[in-house]
């Protein structure tokens, strides 16, 4: 099956930055754009509200609006539009076996619930087994510099961060940017402290030299697979978010990766991409880790 963009709209000026976003994504990878709107018909004990074929027009008038607008910023992007008859996480979650990724709109700085819909945004992140990109936008436009690299953050292990790894390099490939590829670490309490792990930092030559050596590691195959890009490598003591968040501020793009996490109240995306995805002034990119 032929890969295609996902973005969701919902009329709001949230989503038509997240689909104008979107529509700029797929030119650069040579991709077909697909606009998705959930609605799902649910009758309520209001007679003045029972009329189903009204609000079906309604929701078709919200695509329509959306297509409307993408095509005229972007008439060459190959687009396709559909009105699917489900929750909005049911929705979009139900594109992934086509999705490349999935785009949706984000209100800005202030509580999870401000993504697409209501607060569905957090549950489609969380539960999305492709890339999730959330696109902020001011006066109706996404919040992205016309220049700049694509941050990327590896954390963990090679393993751990190749996800996270493989779409950066692969959407700076598309666009012609380089990688700021950035690895926070933090001094371990004493009791962490084994004769193996210092072993390694001491044949590295030190604590951040071991860091350094690590982020290498894990950027070498890709710098082999996409040698034309160019690559910045960032170590720096201190918490991932916090990191990543400093070195955000010219990013045109901040990819995190999530591991499925489940806490009592259901999928949690974690504290990293949490904090980028409440507090980066650029798009985020969520994608899970295997």
């Amino acid at each position: 099956m032929s890969r295609e963009i996902v973005a969701g709209v919902d009329g709001s000026p949230e989503c038509l930055a997240a689909a104008d976003w979107a529509a700029r994504e797929a030119l650069h990878r040579g991709l077909p754009l697909r606009l998705v709107h959930a609605w799902r018909w649910e009758p309520l004990d209001i007679p003045l509200v029972q009329d189903k074929a009204g609000q079906e027009r309604a929701a078709e008038a919200v695509l329509r609006e959306a297509e409307a607008t993408v095509a005229r910023n972007h008439p060459d992007v190959v687009l396709l539009a559909e009105v699917l008859h489900d929750t909005p996480v049911a929705a979009l979650l139900s594109t992934e076996a086509r999705a490349e990724m999935v785009v949706i709109g984000s209100q800005g700085h202030g509580a999870i619930l401000g993504f697409l819909l209501g607060s569905y945004g957090q549950q489609i992140i969380a539960a999305a087994g492709r890339p999730v990109v959330a696109v902020r936008s001011r006066d109706g436009q996404p919040t992205e510099p016309p220049a700049g690299d694509v941050l990327v953050g590896q954390l963990g292990t090679p393993e751990d961060s190749a996800a996270a790894l493989g779409f950066a390099f692969a959407t700076a490939a598309a666009r012609g940017a380089s990688v700021r590829a950035v690895r926070a670490w933090n001094l371990p309490p004493l009791y962490a402290y084994s004769p193996g792990s210092m072993q390694l930092a001491d044949e590295a030559g030190g604590l951040v030299p071991y860091e350094e050596k690590a982020l290498r590691e894990a950027l070498a195959p890709w710098r082999k697979r996409f040698p034309e890009v160019p690559v910045t490598e960032h170590v720096e003591l201190g918490s991932a978010g916090q990191v990543l968040l400093s070195a955000s501020g010219a990013a045109q793009l901040l990819v995190v990766g999530r591991r499925a996490k489940r806490g009592a109240v259901g999928p949690r995306i974690g504290s990293v991409a949490h904090a980028a995805l409440h507090l980066a002034p650029c798009p985020v990119a969520v994608i899970p880790q295997g």
